[in-house]
């Protein structure tokens, strides 16, 4: 029999990383992305488990680098997509450059967007198929000093209800939202916040873990999962909460220099 097939993007390190690991060993064939060279050892990784595995690297801030990604299926059958590339970035919005914000917004919305627009009309058309895609906790908060993200969290967060709804006489498709907190990756250090409270801290979730919760929403089928007793409650919190409050102790947390003020 053929294996199933996954496409993770974001798979080179971190949570992505953690999902095509679980999915090789629940024995699908991977078709992994990443924007970064490290995306083929982490491939030699997951062959490991015994499955096939194409490694991409491309830009998914661009709708080339998915045509790119699309390019390397060959027409195969996707039964599981893991939309979990993003870009974060810290400091206050009117002292980023253009050109980094807009990566941002092309990563975690364009690209997203355009990615899963084409591999959820080939699901829908024949009735089957899983997605996953990576939320966040920050999609509730007004991210003061993480504005951009926070932002297009919120979006990404707002569209997959959405679609959800668009596409729910699709009993055999399923949509499914991982919202993580803080999580312990590369994510503060390529958006430039090592030096915040948030970004210090040691009580970040291990991705392993923030993995394994997104996983077992995906197979059953759930709509959403917020990974972490902590996040929940931050989640619940920020459903009722002021925005200006909110916005306050983001500032403390993701202010330059805030990880020094503690």
């Amino acid at each position: 029999m053929v294996n199933r097939f996954a496409i993770i993007t974001g798979a080179s390190t971190g949570i992505g990383f953690e999902l095509a690991s679980i999915a090789a060993e629940n024995g699908y064939d991977l078709l992994v992305v990443a924007d970064e060279p490290l995306i083929d050892a982490a491939a030699q990784d997951f062959k490991r488990h015994g499955v096939d595995v194409i490694s991409v690297e491309a830009d998914l801030s661009t709708l080339q680098g998915v045509d790119t990604l699309l390019a390397a299926a060959n027409g195969r059958q996707v039964d599981l997509l893991c939309a979990n590339a993003g870009r974060g970035l810290g400091h206050g919005f009117l002292d980023q450059d253009v050109s980094d914000w807009r990566r941002v917004v092309d990563t975690n919305i364009t690209g997203t967007l355009y990615l899963l627009q084409k591999v959820l009309k080939a699901m829908v058309a024949r009735d089957d198929g899983k997605v996953l895609i990576t939320g966040s906790i920050a999609g509730f908060i007004p991210g003061s000093f993480q504005a951009v993200y926070n932002g297009s969290k919120a979006f990404v967060d707002s569209f997959a209800d959405a679609i959800r709804n668009e596409i729910k006489d699709s009993k055999g498709v399923t949509v499914t939202t991982l919202m993580p907190g803080p999580v312990e990756t590369e994510f503060f250090d390529r958006a430039d916040m090592l030096d915040t409270s948030v970004g210090s801290s040691n009580s970040k979730s291990d991705p392993a873990d923030v993995a394994r919760d997104g996983w077992n929403a995906l197979m059953k089928g759930e709509a959403h999962i917020v990974s972490g007793w902590k996040n929940k409650v931050q989640a619940a919190v920020a459903h009722v909460t002021p925005a200006a409050i909110l916005a306050e102790q983001h500032r403390k947390m993701a202010k330059p220099g805030s990880a020094d003020e503690e």
